[in-house]
């Protein structure tokens, strides 16, 4: 169980399972020859991607990033992403000593069904929060383009992971490009996956961590014009990657990934123009 110390904060991951999808939209323009060094396809062509999920803790509060796939998924789909048995992000949670009960706030970066898959449980007739005690929050604008149902990426979003927390009060939604959700958590509007989505920054006695969510699902990522081909907006992401991890090689911030199946941490390098990653754990 990778984790990482940042100031007052410690944060760790939970890995939720990972599944398969094609390699070719994960890396969009990338040349497989490229890619394929970094993440080896199967014989589909589908790369592993993991669910990654990270508990933030500073002794008085816990925070969940992202809540992974969920167990929704009929058949077809679990072979076609090649997960035939979801494990459920409660269980795995409290494999690692993360009781449900004992989260305070969970931070949705966008509303992808495999970022908020783990959001809402079912009893009997009923959908509920699968945190109980917990506060969620994702930008307006996300949930605003999720009910827009847009045929480019209307398969992407399902409403039963979100709509029953926004109707109870119990989603948040933000309206700023940067909010500080808990004392020293951040969430910051970060262009180009889609238009909303947040990536989540920790600063805490001048260390850093930051989630870069899906504007670099993988490490190999970095360098800014590797591009998803699921990205709506693909120049405003090397413009956002850029700057952000411009900003991490400088302070020598821990990021991570929200689909890497190997690296949890890595800090980030960049010398004579070329971006790399110079420390992980994995």
């Amino acid at each position: 169980m990778a984790a990482i110390t940042v100031g007052d904060f410690r944060i760790t991951l939970v890995r939720a399972g990972s599944y398969r999808w094609d390699g070719g939209v994960m890396f969009g323009v990338v040349p497989k020859t490229l890619w394929s060094k970094h993440q080896a396809p199967d014989e589909l062509n589908r790369v592993e991607a993991g669910l990654n999920c990270y508990v933030v803790e500073d002794g008085e509060s816990r925070i969940l990033i992202e809540t992974g796939i969920g167990v929704r998924h009929d058949s077809v789909t679990r072979e076609r992403i090649g997960m035939p048995d979801p494990p459920g992000l409660v269980e795995v949670l409290a494999e690692h000593g993360f009781e449900a009960d004992s989260i305070d706030l969970v931070i949705n970066t966008h509303l992808h069904w495999d970022h908020v898959g783990g959001n809402t449980l079912g009893e009997g007739d009923r959908v509920v929060p699968a945190f109980p005690n917990a506060r969620y929050v994702t930008q307006a604008g996300e949930l605003e383009h999720a009910r827009e149902r847009h045929p480019r990426d209307a398969v992407s979003y399902r409403s039963i992971n979100y709509e029953p927390l926004v109707a109870t009060g119990t989603m948040q939604l933000l309206d700023k490009p940067s909010t500080e959700v808990h004392g020293g958590v951040y969430v910051d509007v970060a262009r180009g996956h889609n238009r909303d989505m947040m990536v989540v920054r920790v600063d805490s006695d001048g260390e850093s961590y930051i989630h870069l969510a899906d504007l670099a699902p993988f490490s190999a990522q970095v360098t800014p014009t590797w591009v998803s081909g699921f990205d709506l907006f693909p120049l405003d992401t090397i413009a956002s990657k850029t700057a952000i991890l411009r900003r991490c090689a400088d302070r020598g911030t821990w990021c991570s990934f929200g689909h890497d199946p190997k690296v949890a941490f890595a800090k980030i390098a960049v010398e004579e123009g070329k971006w790399g990653v110079r420390q992980s754990l994995s």
